[in-house]
Order: structure tokens, then C-alpha cells, then sequence
């Protein structure tokens, strides 16, 4: 079964969600967000994402992946408004490791509850719509240029056939497919 997801356009997305982006860290709750983000990384690291990262290192690679996922953020809510409140059309194809740094942030419930109220928007994650396998030129792409962010960093950007390449690691078996099925409608 195919369904049809009306989305909006690429770049009213990006202008919504580089808008989004820059009331989030212009925020109060932005420095605490980010410090209380990576203070516990051993309570919110998995083996989903971060083992696709080359060469992982925890000191190096959690402010970019902090900086990815409020992005991956700020283009779902964007999306979401835009969209009438369409949580299915808001959940975007992201790749693991930044869809694991999305949880991290979520994880400070209430904090982000606080400041998207604040702020007058939502934070849009389903672990249940969630599906990986990204790919340069896809419609979460497109809006992250639209939204002025230029290229996607392919350190934490894995596409579909990289993600499956390195995942599942060694000694990790390989559980549920989390790639994208086919939908009518959805670019």
C-alpha cells in the first residue's frame, strides 16, 4: 500500500526552518540545551547511529552532530507547520547518526518543551515514522539547501548504500530495516 504525502516546497521549508533554527539558539535555553545534550553521552549512545561514524570520537564529533540534528529539527517543524500539522509528512529521511544526536536532544524533554513553547513551535519525532537511508538529492536535501546550510557534512550524513555498507558493525546483528519503503508521492 502506497500513500500520498503532500509536502511543502523545498524552499518555503528552508526559509521556515533556517527562521526556526536561529530562534532556537537566540533562545534562553540554547546554551543549557546543548551543555545538557552531551553530558551523559553514555546514556544515549546505541549502536545504531554513531558506529557508522568513521573513527567515532565523542570529544570531536558531538557539537557538529548537536548542530545536525537541531537542523534535522528545525527542518521537521518546519515541515510540520507548513504542512498543517502533518506529522507523517514531517517525518524526514535522516541519517543514523544524526537521527541518534536527535534523540539525545529530545532526551531533554523538559527543557525542549519549555523552549519550543516559548519559541511557538514543535519538535516533530515518531520513532515509528523514522526511517533512514538518506541520499544526496532527496527531499530532506533539498530543503536543507533551501535553507541556506549548504552541503550536508558527509561525516555525519552516511547515505543509504554507505549506512548499509558499515551497519551492522562487527559483532552486531542487523535487526528491522529502517530504510524508506517506496511511497507514492513522496520525493
Amino acid at each position: 500500500m502506497t500513500t500520498t504525502i503532500a509536502r511543502p516546497a523545498p524552499e518555503a521549508v528552508g526559509a521556515r526552518a533556517a527562521e526556526i533554527l536561529d530562534l532556537i539558539r537566540g533562545s534562553d535555553e540554547y546554551a543549557r540545551l546543548d551543555e545538557s545534550t552531551r553530558l551523559y553521552p553514555d546514556c544515549w549512545a546505541t549502536f545504531t547511529g554513531y558506529p557508522i561514524i568513521a573513527q567515532w570520537d565523542l570529544s570531536k564529533d558531538a557539537g557538529p552532530l548537536f548542530a545536525e540534528a537541531l537542523r534535522v529539527l528545525a527542518l521537521k517543524s518546519a515541515v510540520y507547520e507548513l504542512s498543517g500539522g502533518d506529522e507523517e509528512a514531517a517525518e524526514l529521511v535522516v541519517s543514523a547518526p544524526v537521527d541518534e544526536m536527535v534523540h539525545a536532544v529530545l532526551a531533554q524533554y523538559t527543557l525542549s518543551q519549555t523552549m519550543t513553547e516559548r519559541l511557538g513551535i514543535r519538535f516533530v519525532h515518531m520513532t515509528d515514522q523514522e526511517r533512514f537511508g538518506w541520499r544526496r538529492g532527496d527531499y530532506t536535501h533539498e530543503c536543507y539547501a533551501a535553507a541556506g546550510w549548504g552541503e550536508p557534512d558527509p561525516r555525519y550524513w552516511s547515505d543509504a548504500a554507505e549506512t548499509d555498507r558499515r551497519w551492522p558493525p562487527p559483532g552486531v546483528a542487523r535487526g528491522p530495516s529502517r530504510r524508506p519503503e517506496p511511497r507514492e508521492g513522496l520525493r
